[in-house]
Parts: structure tokens; sequence; C-alpha cells
């Protein structure tokens, strides 16, 4: 049996997987069969140029699009179009890209309302744990996220979806509007924090350079298609990757 990529990147199982996945909205198939594996302790990107249904994939493996074949595993269970509410109750913590903090609130608030499911001492006792991970936002607990930086309100918002103590991570483009320097403050700092902690970590984002330099293992999906599935490293040293993302055509039907 072949290999998943979780297992050649030394993660062992899938924590979440897809398998021939196919989704797209309405009768429009966007996403065509990707195969995909994120192991615990390991940092997987999604990347690809615009409009190579990266988003779709995401919201497909969430419950948040259409799902026309194919399965979405978590920890070995078929969750193939389960609501995103249940696959947060099951492990699965999701940062989207935008409305991804209460901004009127404060640090504290936001966090609370993280763990809206917990009781009032298991939310206290995940506060801490969370600020272990994050201790940057320790002396912040109080500040309103309006008043924050970019950086800031993305570590609040990766913070608020970890009181759940998810395995899974799915981050939607974190760096958008970031300047180069926040971005690598997120990437590092956060997305690559989460999966020192153990945390299984799915990130789909634009800034592919970036996201590379810090992750284990990469998709490259180019029209809803895997093109390429390999450490991030090779995919980054790639010469057929500058191609792709100036929206050249793939020659032979992947890339070589």
């Amino acid at each position: 049996m072949p290999t998943s990529s979780a297992e050649r990147t030394g993660g062992g199982g899938s924590a979440l997987a897809t398998r021939g996945l196919v989704a797209g909205y309405g009768d429009v198939v966007v996403v065509h069969g990707v195969d995909l594996d994120v192991a615990e302790g390991r940092l997987v990107t999604v990347v690809g140029p615009n409009g190579a249904g990266k988003s779709t994939l995401l919201k497909a493996i969430l419950g948040l699009s259409r799902v026309m074949d194919g399965h979405v595993v978590l920890d070995g269970d078929d969750v193939t179009g389960q609501p995103l509410e249940l696959l947060a109750r099951r492990g699965i913590g999701y940062v989207p890209q935008v409305d991804d903090v209460f901004e009127t609130l404060r640090v504290s608030e936001n966090l609370e309302m993280g763990g809206y499911l917990l009781d009032k001492s298991e939310r206290a006792a995940r506060v801490d744990e969370v600020l272990e991970i994050f201790p940057a936002l320790k002396p912040k607990m109080r500040r309103y996220l309006g008043t924050m930086s970019g950086g800031e309100r993305k570590m609040t918002a990766v913070a608020r979806a970890l009181m759940l103590a998810p395995r899974v991570l799915v981050l939607d483009e974190p760096t958008a509007g970031l300047s180069p320097a926040l971005t690598r403050v997120v990437l590092e700092e956060q997305a690559r924090a989460l999966a020192s902690h153990g945390k299984a970590v799915l990130l789909v984002e634009q800034k592919a350079h970036a996201a590379l330099e810090i992750s284990d293992w990469a998709y490259v999906l180019v029209r809803g298609a895997v093109a390429k599935s390999a450490p991030a490293r090779e995919v980054l040293a790639d010469p057929d990757m500058a191609e792709i993302f100036l929206g050249a055509a793939v020659r032979d039907g992947g890339v070589k």
C-alpha cells in the first residue's frame, strides 16, 4: 500500500486526510480527486495560483462547500460533509481569513468565546494552557482587539481556536493583508509553533515562498488537482514553481 505524506514526513498516521475529494458549488466541480494527509506535529501547506481551488478544498474539508465524491477523514472516521460546529467538537480548530476575532471585545473575552463549550473552570484552565503557547498575549489580555496590530489580532484568533484543545488546526490565509514582517511573525511564531506543540496544522496560503520555508510538506494545487505533493523544501527548490504561479500551463499534466 502506498505511504501517505504524513508517513513519509515521519508523522505516522494522518490526523486529517482527504481521499479522492471532489468538491464545488452546485453542479460546478472545482476540486478534482484530491488526496491529502496531515499528521500530528506536522505543518502541511497547500499553495497554488489564484483560482486553483485552495479555498474550495478548505471549505469542502470543513463542510462549507459541496462534496460530490470522496471522503474527509478525521482520526480514521469519515466526517465528510459534517457541519463545522460538529467538526469543532470532534477536534478541528478553524481560523478563517476574515471575521476571525471580535474586535469590540478584549483578548480575554475573545478567548472565553472560543471556549464556549466548556464550563467556567475548564475555560480558565484552557486559557492558561493557551497562554503557555502564546505568552506574548499575557500582558494584552485586557486590550480590545480593535486597538491591536494585525499580527496580534491573528495571534488572538489562533489562540481562540485553541480553546477547545483541537488536534487539528486549519488556517486559511492567515497572512492576508499583513506586511512582510508580520507575515514572518504569523508563520514562524504562530503556525510553526502550533506544529511544534504537536498539533496537525493545515495551512492554505497565497504567500507561497514564505509558507514553504516553514512547512514540512506541501501540496501544489493547479486547476483543482494536485500537481505536486512533496517535502516543502523540494517544492521550494522546484524551478517550475515560478511558471505555475505565473499561471502558465503545467506541462504533461503535472509538475516535472
